[in-house]
């Protein structure tokens, strides 16, 4: 698996507030923001459900993991997604860093790092429930 969610019982725009709140005691910031709900209606006139992409960074392992591997912005930055569900919930995603980086090979400084970006991205997750 490349992700881990969470459902809210709210509407997106208090979803994404609850989120940003989050990102940002764990020290993120968001560098990103694709609203595809919107993308969608404007350039193919298409009607969908919220769907947004939030790029989360943190400033600090960001840096590490750049210093360590010049081409880890490919990978960057943390995608956290916000998707209405049918029923009207909303499912926010939060990119596994384990799991994307694994596509770096054997860099010790991005092993170190990927576990504590997920540990904190994890406990975004869980301030959400």
């Amino acid at each position: 698996m490349y992700g881990f969610n969470v459902i809210l019982n709210t509407t997106m725009d208090d979803a994404e507030a609850k989120v940003r709140a989050a990102l940002q005691e764990e020290g993120f910031g968001v560098l990103t923001e694709i609203d595809v709900k919107k993308v969608m209606k404007a350039k193919l006139d298409i009607d969908r459900g919220g769907y947004k992409i939030l790029g989360a960074c943190n400033p600090n392992f960001a840096h590490k993991a750049i210093e360590a591997e010049a081409d880890i912005g490919l990978l960057l930055p943390c995608n956290v997604l916000l998707r209405e569900e049918k029923d009207g919930s909303i499912n926010v995603g939060f990119m596994d860093p384990i799991a994307v980086l694994k596509l770096v090979d054997n860099n010790p400084v991005i092993s170190e790092v990927a576990p504590m970006v997920r540990e904190k991205l994890m406990r975004v997750r869980n301030k959400l429930k």
